[in-house]
């Protein structure tokens, strides 16, 4: 469609001047000229377009001259409309390219951004394989307030799936703080219940230096929180978690898909201050080899497709196929954009794990 739309303004002036010099240039065509250089602006720049202003002009005194038509009103109405629409092309498609590269910058910034807050996590950890996709609601958008990162320690593989409330520059900033916070707690901090309490602590410093002048309902800053879960696999055949407000994680054996519900809720991150949280205890549920851990943020579970139903995520996972988590959750990813139809209407993060089988990964200190 681009290569058709790049070629349309010559096909136009080709047109014009294959009428002008035959028997039928009784035919009126010198005002397809004008529209010549507006059609470049589209897909050229400023010289492109500048180009094909100056060989319509050309045309112009060409099929002027072999009608004889040279003094006319007609012609010149003609080279004045021609001469109005090249300068606003002109400066049209200078204005355009200039904002193309600028788009193309900030996209590059964001891609940056994403690989500090979503860095692709690598496909063995310790002792399990592991695999991560993220996908924004917004077109174009690289990164929003979901977050997820994996590390491998003296302690075992952790790991934490997160979902800020919020979106723009405040959701990003809250998610990077809560982040980087759980990539320096988790080497040194050999309770989980620690970790979580080092992630609070962040994105309350965070809260602390945000610029209130950007919320323009002092309501949305009180309701600013994150949904937090922390995962830690170690060399024991069991999983760890700390869930914090967040959809709970679902562990699939061999084909039965079974949700880690939490015993005792705990309210989100950010709301201490209106929901005092009972004291952190981690809960502990069997993860034997083979079976495979799904981390996920509300978006997969919330996703609807035109008839307004939710992602069948249980009955999903349940049916498909694939030898290692990056060809599942591929499956997976491909199965939430057909349900959607391509349209999200919020960022959707998932982390997959799978308890290897038979031997023990060396975690890196």
């Amino acid at each position: 469609m681009f290569a058709i739309t790049r070629c349309l303004p010559f096909v136009v002036l080709a047109a014009v001047l294959s009428i002008e010099l035959s028997p039928a240039h009784t035919l009126y065509t010198g005002s397809l000229l004008s529209p010549a250089p507006a059609l470049a602006a589209v897909t050229m720049g400023p010289f492109g377009s500048a180009g094909v202003a100056l060989l319509a002009a050309a045309i112009c005194g060409i099929t002027a001259a072999h009608n004889d038509a040279w003094g006319s009103e007609v012609v010149y109405a003609n080279l004045l409309a021609l001469v109005v629409v090249a300068v606003a092309s002109v400066a049209t498609s200078a204005v355009r390219v200039r904002r193309d590269r600028e788009l193309a910058h900030i996209r590059r910034i964001a891609e940056v951004s994403q690989n500090v807050v979503l860095r692709p996590l690598p496909a063995r950890m310790g002792v399990v394989n592991t695999a991560s996709v993220y996908m924004a609601a917004e077109r174009g958008a690289q990164i929003g307030g979901d977050l997820y990162e994996a590390m491998s320690t003296r302690y075992g593989v952790r790991l934490i799936v997160g979902d800020v409330r919020g979106k723009g520059l405040a959701a990003v900033r809250s998610a990077a703080a809560v982040v980087g916070a759980f990539r320096e707690a988790v080497h040194y901090e050999q309770d989980l219940a620690e970790v979580m309490h080092r992630c609070a602590s962040a994105l309350g410093r965070e809260y602390e230096l945000l610029d209130r002048s950007q919320f323009q309902d002092p309501q949305e800053l009180e309701e600013q929180f994150v949904t937090v879960l922390l995962a830690q696999v170690s060399e024991e055949s069991l999983v760890h978690l700390i869930n914090r407000g967040h959809p709970p994680p679902l562990v699939m054996r061999g084909r039965k898909v079974r949700s880690l519900d939490p015993v005792r809720p705990l309210p989100p991150l950010g709301l201490e201050d209106f929901l005092a949280p009972p004291p952190i205890r981690v809960e502990t549920f069997p993860f034997l080899p083979g079976d495979r851990l799904l981390l996920h943020t509300d978006g997969v579970v919330e996703a609807r497709n035109h008839c307004n139903e939710f992602f069948p995520l249980h009955r999903t996972m349940e049916t498909l196929d694939g030898a290692t988590p990056s060809e599942y959750l591929d499956g997976l990813r491909h199965a939430l954009v057909r349900h959607t139809e391509g349209r999200l209407s919020d960022d959707a993060a998932m982390v997959l794990i799978e308890r290897v089988i038979g031997g023990a990964g060396r975690p890196v200190l």
